[in-house]
């Protein structure tokens, strides 16, 4: 599903992933994570793809918001175990959204 953003500007963080072959407790992680996103003030959405390579981009309203995210005490104690178990390597990166259009049939 296509995540339905606000008109720009507002903030990406795109996280890219490698992770290991073997789940131990990832998904039981990543179910957590995403109900706790969906609370967090500012959060607009996201959207995810893997094969091989994972995507995720979500969509926030501010820089404040997605530092507050990242500051987490549920999100942190994640990090740290996708650090130690789940992934190989991964890259976040964080941008601006200033434009955006869409197509829907």
């Amino acid at each position: 599903m296509i995540s339905k953003t606000p008109k720009p500007p507002y903030y990406a963080v795109i996280f890219t992933s490698i992770r290991e072959d073997q789940d131990k407790g990832y998904s039981e992680m990543a179910e957590k994570m995403e109900a706790l996103v969906k609370s967090q003030t500012g959060y607009l959405g996201h959207e995810s793809a893997r094969n091989g390579v994972g995507i995720t981009v979500s969509y926030w309203k501010s820089l404040e918001d997605i530092k507050a995210w990242k500051r987490n005490q549920d999100h942190l104690a994640a990090q740290t175990q996708g650090r130690e178990n789940w992934y190989q390597s991964y890259k976040v990166r964080i941008c601006k959204v200033e434009t955006d259009y869409d197509f829907e049939r």
